[in-house]
């Protein structure tokens, strides 16, 4: 089988490449996740100008045609980069609620708007005690007239300072824990009823506490069927888990690539470290853990449009590797370089605690083992 990259593949990696490179820094990312908004919305918009929003969206929605190994080349470009804008939440999230779920008015409305720019999404599906379980729901949403009123609380929304319009999750009937029942309703951020409280996150991200208080929703803001949302929800955190993996092999990546170099050149008893086996040892296990890592999130990118077992299988083998090779990595970065390996004046801190970030995201190293387990 060939996994080599089409030329289009290739300048679209270049392509990415060279713009982080010449536009997103270490210290620009230091810069501009201290600032108030915490983001760039004109670097959004240049996102927009090269193609990246669109470049895994359909022809016929305003995208390039592309799909998940086109998000995956962008997610390992970004990771290198530490790139802040909330690509993941509105393109990979947003779009493929919109282009697996929404009907014909939908997509024509949503999904250009995600190419060009003019929309920015958070997915509020995490609420306090639901742990990583997306049918444990407190958020109810009541039929009233021709619409739904919507009550409850979300937590840890990532993106959402920055989000226009919320993809909520909600009960629309049965029990708290049902697998049916779920529904999930697009609400624009601005709706009476909806209040934030916004933070940083410890990687550098913003994201809310949302709380939704007689927030009325027409009845054509629903993505999907009414009251059997759980697949979709299930299918599109999947992409969003391949993307993030992605994300975490190009910080990976940077962490081997920095830390070799520095051995090279920190010397002790009048030597480079790097000269000392057991610790070029740890290097090599650090690449295989970055290797293998590439390889599994290749294969579930490519796994992502296969049958549900066969996709949930492989999104929770990667996320299991990626979470236990981050940590390897980033643990050894940082004792190699020693206690200023934390400090934020090096990138290596940064890093792990944006890998740290990503094993927490849509279930860790411990819920996505039992649930292979559960499917084998």
């Amino acid at each position: 089988m060939d996994f080599s990259y089409s030329e289009e593949q290739t300048l679209l990696r270049n392509s990415v490449a060279r713009f982080l490179a010449d536009n997103y820094s270490f210290e620009t990312f230091k810069a501009v996740s201290r600032t108030e908004p915490g983001w760039r919305r004109d670097c959004w918009k240049q996102f927009a100008g090269l193609g990246l929003l669109g470049a895994s969206l359909p022809e016929a929605h305003g995208g390039l045609g592309g799909g998940p190994v086109e998000t995956m080349i962008v997610m390992e470009e970004f990771g290198r980069a530490l790139v802040v804008e909330p690509y993941v939440q509105t393109v990979v999230v947003g779009g493929n609620f919109f282009r697996l779920g929404g009907n014909e008015t939908q997509k024509n409305e949503w999904l250009p708007r995600i190419a060009n720019g003019e929309a920015v999404i958070a997915f509020a599906f995490a609420e306090p005690r639901g742990r990583y379980n997306f049918a444990d729901l407190a958020t109810t949403a009541k039929k009233r007239n021709s619409g739904y009123i919507i009550n409850g609380h979300k937590a840890v929304v990532v993106g959402a300072p920055w989000a226009d319009t919320l993809l909520v999750t909600a009960r629309s009937a049965g029990g708290q824990r049902d697998e049916k029942g779920v529904t999930v309703f697009v609400v624009d951020r601005k709706s009476t009823g909806v209040s934030t409280r916004d933070y940083p996150t410890m990687d550098g991200l913003r994201a809310s506490e949302i709380t939704f208080e007689n927030v009325e929703v027409p009845a054509d803001n629903v993505i999907g069927e009414i009251d059997n949302g759980l697949g979709l929800v299930e299918q599109v955190t999947d992409y969003a888990i391949a993307a993030h993996c992605s994300e975490a092999v190009g910080a990976m990546k940077v962490l081997l690539d920095s830390t070799v170099e520095y051995s090279k050149t920190r010397k002790q008893f009048g030597v480079p470290i790097g000269k000392f086996q057991v610790l070029q040892h740890r290097m090599v296990d650090m690449f295989m853990q970055c290797e293998q890592s590439a390889s599994i999130t290749l294969m579930v990118t490519l796994k992502l449009d296969e049958s549900e077992i066969e996709r949930k299988k492989a999104a929770s083998a990667a996320k299991v590797q990626i979470g236990n090779a981050g940590r390897f990595v980033a643990q050894n970065a940082v004792q190699i370089y020693g206690g200023m390996g934390m400090t934020d004046e090096l990138n290596i801190g940064h890093y792990f605690k944006r890998l740290t970030m990503i094993d927490a995201l849509y279930g860790n190293v411990d819920h996505h083992l039992k649930r292979y387990a559960s499917l084998c």
